[in-house]
């Protein structure tokens, strides 16, 4: 399913003469859920986004496209809030649940800190995607274009199948991470088993992701956001009765290391990038505010989360070698919790389903080199079954999901890739110069300790893993 179900067209400003600048690439046509047809050119007042040709020729337009309502032939302009709640809403999912069970033994002061150092640099990864997204645009001539076609232009081959093999792994992981609570949640609920509500959650929102279109989806997005936040609100208002400030200011800086993985995974949403890239009609200053603003808000989710659960739970002690999850405590102490909980949790998981049902989607059907604008049925058949029987067959495969997924597949995909990309675009012989301006300062030294930090983690995981065997 394509992400933007209007046509897209290239805007081409009123300033631009084409033919001096013969090494810009414009965008002629995006493909459309509904039709690939291309429509007349749409002007538009040259305002903010600079492209840069290989002649360091510029020009300023607002946008590199439109995207086009084929039946009215009206322009739809992607709208900013519902790309933050795009964001938001992907990104509060199963990390948020896991995320007290592993910052526990750090507490809570120190886990702060990790969030706030781990939303900076996926904010820099997410940032770093979008300026190859748009570049990659730019020099394609089309629109739409994902991490495959990405990662094609700047690194090869190579790059292409750790992409590949890096985002399949990270979005089965989740998915299968996102059925197993979410079935858990509707078998406690509702008395069913496991079975049974794990094929009713993907079957209700698997059919949602297949047959809605892009206004349905949006608003039962918005709709399940909404829930969540009233009943986060309701939760830290319970909960928070005999929260004890003085457990807040423990730090164990040595167990750190240990829950970088599984917050990292809690800000993952770049998936989304190239999506925003293509709703917001490539507006540099749209998608930057939309990446900001939609992970600034679960950082304050994340960190009030974390201080509710390690306030009210200070006593409560965390064996390493058999995870535990302190929201089963915290259900068991406080029984207005438990019902709040449970709905907290099974929003959050299903806005973040649906995004990765979305994305995975897109990817296969690239992948199979489906016909654009065409809504197969096997793309969505193996973006769903695979997870359910995984979680069918261990149904505690929960924390082992994130845990691994954290570890090696966002820092490979949403770390190492998107500085080694960045790096080769910009400084790369063999790759073209950037059309568009960077959007992270720093250079050389920005890249080196967003590659550096991923591999560091990698190598500290994988040196625990080989201790412990």
């Amino acid at each position: 399913m394509s992400p933007a179900s209007a046509s897209s067209m290239l805007i081409t400003p009123l300033s631009v003469n084409t033919r001096r600048i013969p090494a810009l690439h414009f965008i002629r046509s995006l493909p459309s859920k509904k039709s690939s047809k291309l429509f007349p050119f749409h002007h538009s007042p040259p305002k903010t986004l600079r492209c840069f040709s290989r002649n360091q020729a510029t020009e300023e337009f607002e946008r590199l496209f439109s995207n086009l309502n084929q039946a009215t032939m009206k322009r739809e302009p992607g709208s900013l809030t519902s790309a933050i709640f795009l964001v938001a809403g992907t990104t509060v999912g199963a990390g948020i649940l896991a995320i007290p069970a592993v910052t526990q033994e750090a507490g809570f002061l120190a886990s702060a800190i990790t969030c706030i150092l781990c939303w900076i640099y996926m904010v820099v990864t997410g940032l770093l995607i979008a300026e190859v997204n748009m570049n990659t645009m730019c020099e394609l001539g089309s629109g739409g274009v994902s991490l495959v076609s990405m990662a094609m232009r700047t690194l090869g081959r190579v790059g292409v199948q750790v992409a590949c093999w890096s985002y399949l792994f990270i979005h089965y992981a989740l998915l299968v991470a996102y059925i197993a609570r979410s079935s858990d949640i509707l078998t406690n609920s509702f008395g069913i088993p496991l079975w049974e509500s794990a094929t009713l959650f993907s079957l209700i929102f698997g059919g949602i992701c297949y047959y809605g279109s892009q206004r349905v989806i949006g608003a039962i997005n918005g709709f399940l956001v909404f829930g969540i936040i009233i009943s986060f609100a309701a939760l830290v208002g319970v909960a928070s009765g005999d929260l004890q400030w003085n457990s807040l200011l423990r730090a164990n800086v040595e167990a750190v290391p240990r829950s970088v993985p599984i917050i990292a995974l809690s800000f993952v949403y770049q998936n989304v990038v190239p999506v925003l890239c293509t709703n917001l009609e490539g507006n540099l200053s749209k998608v930057r505010s939309a990446i900001v603003f939609g992970t600034a808000v679960p950082l304050a989710l994340f960190i009030i989360w974390d201080a509710v659960i390690l306030g009210v739970l200070p006593n409560f002690e965390m064996n390493t070698a058999n995870i535990i999850d302190p929201l089963e405590q915290l259900r068991s102490n406080n029984g207005m919790v438990g019902p709040i909980v449970e709905v907290f949790s099974f929003l959050a998981i299903a806005t973040s389903y649906i995004g990765f049902v979305l994305g995975l989607t897109d990817f296969i059907a690239d992948l199979l080199k489906l016909p654009a604008g065409q809504n197969k049925p096997l793309p969505y058949l193996l973006t769903l079954l695979p997870p359910l029987i995984l979680s069918l067959l261990n149904p505690e495969i929960f924390f082992k999901a994130l845990d691994f997924a954290g570890t090696y597949g966002v820092l490979v995909l949403f770390g190492v890739l998107p500085g080694a990309m960045s790096w080769s675009e910009r400084y790369s012989r063999s790759s073209s110069s950037s059309m568009v301006p960077p959007l992270v300062p720093g250079g050389k030294i920005t890249l080196t300790i967003v590659i550096g930090f991923a591999m560091i983690i990698i190598f500290w995981e994988l040196l625990e893993n080989v201790v412990h065997l």
